[in-house]
């Protein structure tokens, strides 16, 4: 970058209403996001990351749609509940945490609705 291309930045910058520089006095004032919107940061803490150490396969599987749309119909959470019904026919031991295929996983989100 040029010079000349630095101080137009800086004048456009200046001109600009909405742009203002940080001062040490708001610096001084900052806080940690945990201390002000806490229930954010949980939210976005509580996000799964990758497993350390995987548990599950990965499978491709054809399914008619209408199975498809009876575990999806609940909400989030439907691939939970085709393992568990899967488990159930199989006569495989529920897992420990397993629950009641019926209901909605307790961690499931609501999905916003779409549009505006």
């Amino acid at each position: 970058m040029t010079d000349e291309e630095d101080a137009e930045i800086r004048a456009g910058i200046a001109c600009d209403p909405d742009a203002f520089d940080i001062t040490d006095e708001m610096w001084a004032r900052a806080r940690p996001a945990i201390e002000v919107v806490p229930e954010i940061v949980a939210a976005y803490r509580r996000r799964r990351g990758p497993q350390k150490t995987p548990t599950k396969q990965l499978v491709s599987i054809r399914l008619d749609r209408d199975v498809v749309a009876h575990f999806r119909k609940p909400g989030p959470g439907w691939q939970q509940r085709v393992n568990e019904a899967l488990r159930k026919v199989a006569r495989l031991k529920p897992k420990d945490r397993a629950r009641d295929i019926t209901e909605p996983s307790p961690r499931a989100r609501r999905r916003p609705p779409r549009g505006r």
